[in-house]
């Protein structure tokens, strides 16, 4: 297996806040790593260390084949970043956009105007093109977004939560584009508030807390850690009365079952039995400790994530 980010012991302290600790990672080549964690968890720092846009206070970092502490600007040319705001020339229209990029980036006339019409095609805003970019949606712009990061073609791509604040249907489209992107041989490093997003999209997943790598795994190795299906007690609305995990056997489920007999909210009239799998979101509960305090949270400068 080819390894595309490679990282070791990495530490990071902002001020007094110690936001990244031991941090170890590895990410196969042509996959789709998912980063989840609480905020303050130490999410956007990890990206900007790998982008080399912050340094590391310790350990070591090799992306896409070169060191980010020894050789940035070698990292630097194997990668593009999405951050969580569009970076996008709201003036220009969706292919002058494109167009000034590659010329930019060292792309002829006419190889630079070719390359914008074939990444307008692929990301769906050809029929866009000519507008001004003020006038697109959300959803679009953060197409057009990681369509700037593909102008030329990179190894990596690092996708710093990108689809907060979409809507349900651009958050979908815009799924569909980073799987095109990873299935044509990139490998994209996303972190994300979204778990169903890790759920959908990623080949692995790491849950960053606290500042260290509490589990990583499939989503389905996630969720077998938090045992087997999840037993719910169902008012008449269907609102969630109590629920309890169990280990999946017959035994456990009677055991739920029984524990919701002690309890009053089962004497409701119309409550029910259901039985669900577990999700990313029980595995996110299980294992994170919540958002950092306040004043920890006031103490990360530089650090969002």
């Amino acid at each position: 297996m080819t390894i595309a980010i490679e990282a070791h012991g990495i530490a990071k302290r902002f001020r007094r806040v110690e936001v990244l600790r031991d941090l170890d990672l590895a990410v196969a080549a042509g996959s789709v790593f998912g980063l989840l964690g609480p905020n303050g968890a130490g999410k956007t720092t990890t990206i900007d260390i790998f982008t080399t846009l912050v340094r590391p206070d310790a350990g070591t970092a090799v992306v896409a084949g070169a060191d980010v502490r020894r050789d940035p600007d070698g990292v630097r040319a194997r990668i593009s970043l999405t951050g969580q705001s569009a970076a996008v020339d709201q003036v220009l229209t969706g292919r002058e956009n494109l167009v000034m990029l590659a010329r930019l980036s060292g792309l002829g006339r006419r190889a630079g105007r070719a390359r914008a019409d074939e990444l307008l095609e692929r990301f769906d805003l050809a029929d866009a093109a000519a507008r001004p970019v003020s006038g697109y949606s959300g959803g679009m712009r953060r197409r057009l977004d990681l369509a700037l990061s593909l102008v030329v073609p990179t190894r990596v791509i690092f996708l710093d939560e990108p689809t907060t604040g979409l809507d349900t249907r651009s958050r979908g489209e815009l799924w569909r584009v980073v799987r095109e992107v990873a299935d044509a041989g990139a490998t994209v490093f996303l972190t994300t508030q979204y778990l169903e997003e890790a759920d959908r999209l990623a080949d692995r997943i790491a849950v960053l807390d606290r500042g260290r790598i509490a589990a990583e795994g499939t989503a389905s190795e996630l969720k077998a850690r938090v045992g087997g299906e999840v037993v719910q007690l169902l008012g008449p609305d269907d609102e969630v009365l109590a629920e309890r995990s169990t280990d999946g056997t017959v035994h456990g489920l009677r055991a739920a079952v029984d524990e919701f007999d002690r309890t009053a909210a089962s004497t409701a009239d119309g409550a029910r039995v259901a039985i669900r799998r577990p999700s990313l979101d029980d595995v996110f509960l299980a294992i994170t400790s919540g958002p950092a305090e306040p004043a920890r949270r006031a103490d990360l400068i530089g650090s969002k994530g």
